[in-house]
């Protein structure tokens, strides 16, 4: 039983490496399914024209050292403009509100699809993208041109366009930050935000993009906010029932994966193991921790302690797992061999040159 528990656990942590090759460690937790899957950072991938070449080395190890029944979520945040973790030769994008503001949601979907071939070709199956908040306040540190429009209308729109497109190219969305980080003045990686307003306005303006976009399938997955919404519930969302259950299942109908952001971020006030197990019962299927290999022990740790100690826990875990698992197994990571990605950035060319030229006459087509 302990083993089983130790695998049903697993398949719910994603969790970030500590360089470009898998260590022992890492390998075996993967290879006995106490890790689900991972997320690259910039650690991950040297810079230079052979950065994305040891990407796909990478992702090819950590698909080797996967189940075969259980291929591994490799997921990467690679928006565009401030947050990229692949540089040249990857297809470079500016920040979604540029692209946004140029009015073309097929341009967009088109982008989005020549990134995500390349993202493929690199063993990535899943994007941590598109931004679905709203850019509703200016001196909001975090979000700002990562988002695509300061209207719900014109981020469904372009939120919507991504999705597709990479899902065209062959590569898992993730809409983010649920139910909606615009409206912050703090970064939740240092501090927990809050959001006043009332519930007829969440709904109104942060929650519409989600809204729009929950039942279609393009969208894989959603991810939540580490923010204090206090007409929805007093607690951070990621960890509320009311947030993580009853309103993106019940009121929203949405039946993807739900991902927890990052469960070392500072606006977590809680010990990693303890918020693992209030975010699973919150509503949570996959919880990123995206550092520290010791952080995710204590979180596998406390989710196998809980899992054994209730049976409903446990059941909600199974649900976990089997959710996590079948969006995977839509999208297994397929690396192509090194001789073969010049082409893959060169078939990129054209569209890049396009994007340069509307960015600088400003034209939407």
């Amino acid at each position: 039983m302990a083993g089983q528990l130790a695998a049903l656990c697993g398949q719910i942590l994603v969790v970030g490496l500590a360089g470009t090759e898998l260590s022992a460690s890492e390998r075996q937790a993967l290879e006995s399914g106490a890790r689900g899957g991972v997320v690259f950072f910039r650690r991950n991938v040297p810079q230079g024209p052979e950065g994305a070449r040891a990407v796909a080395a990478l992702a090819r190890q950590v698909r080797d050292a996967a189940p075969a029944d259980a291929p591994p979520l490799v997921a990467i945040d690679q928006e565009g403009g401030r947050v990229v973790r692949i540089g040249p030769p990857a297809l470079a994008l500016p920040p979604m509100r540029r692209i946004g503001d140029l009015g073309d949601v097929d341009f967009a979907a088109r982008l989005a699809e020549a990134q995500a071939r390349e993202l493929a070709a690199l063993g990535i199956t899943m994007s941590f993208a598109p931004v679905a908040d709203i850019h509703t306040r200016a001196e909001n540190p975090i979000i700002g041109d990562r988002a695509f429009s300061d209207t719900p209308e014109g981020v469904a729109a372009f939120a919507g366009a991504w999705a597709r497109g990479l899902l065209r190219g062959g590569v898992l969305s993730c809409l983010k930050h649920f139910p909606g980080h615009g409206d912050t003045t703090v970064d939740s990686h240092l501090a927990l935000p809050r959001v006043e307003r009332s519930r007829e306005d969440l709904e109104r303006i942060e929650i519409a993009p989600f809204r729009a976009l929950a039942r279609d399938p393009a969208v894989a997955s959603m991810m939540t906010a580490h923010v204090v919404y206090p007409a929805l519930d007093p607690g951070p969302a990621t960890l509320s029932r009311a947030v993580c259950t009853d309103l993106i299942r019940g009121a929203l109908g949405f039946e993807g994966v739900l991902f927890s952001d990052d469960l070392e971020m500072k606006a977590i006030q809680l010990p990693v193991g303890e918020a693992a197990v209030l975010a699973v019962a919150a509503g949570c299927d996959a919880l990123l921790i995206c550092s520290r290999e010791d952080l995710a022990d204590e979180a596998h740790g406390a989710l196998v302690r809980e899992a054994e100690a209730s049976a409903a826990f446990r059941a909600r875990c199974e649900e976990a797992r089997e959710r996590v698992l079948r969006m995977r197994r839509r999208v297994p990571p397929k690396p192509v061999d090194a001789s073969s990605l010049d082409g893959v950035f060169d078939a990129s060319r054209s569209i890049t040159q396009e994007l340069a030229s509307r960015l600088d006459t400003g034209r939407p087509s």
